[in-house]
């Protein structure tokens, strides 16, 4: 077999990356698992939440359909310029208000958002801490 043909036949595999998923708050007890190694196939970090998404039902939980969903209420209002760089994820791949998601605990917006490259043994967190007000 040619390296042509090898890295072709290479290509139509599907690759699988193993990372660990931590789940917090709101999360945790819709999935019932803290800590858990996950397989899926593919490298992102997009391909992993749509696996996850379709098997425990929590992009509801996570994931902003509007900007509006992804923004808190009450904060104060940013002002003209903003000091240093940010980075926001674009909009229907944002987070709701107070949700996150990480990558070896780092915003996935910090790297490159959804298509974050993962590799094996990364850790992913899904998190919604549960709040409480007086």
């Amino acid at each position: 077999m040619s390296t042509t043909e090898a890295e072709a036949g290479s290509r139509d595999e599907s690759e699988r990356t193993t990372v660990t998923v931590v789940c917090t708050g709101h999360v945790y007890s819709a999935v019932g698992k803290h800590r858990f190694p996950y397989t899926f196939e593919g490298t992102t970090l997009r391909e992993l939440l749509a696996e996850l998404f379709a098997e425990y039902d929590i992009a509801d939980l996570l994931i902003a359909e509007t900007e509006a969903d992804a923004t808190a209420h009450g904060w104060a209002p940013a002002p003209e310029e903003l000091p240093g760089t940010w980075r926001k994820n674009p909009e229907s791949e944002q987070t709701r208000a107070y949700a996150r998601v990480t990558v070896n605990g780092r915003f996935n917006e910090h790297y490159e958002g959804l298509d974050t490259e993962l590799t094996e043994g990364d850790r992913v967190g899904l998190i919604y801490p549960f709040m409480f007000c007086c």
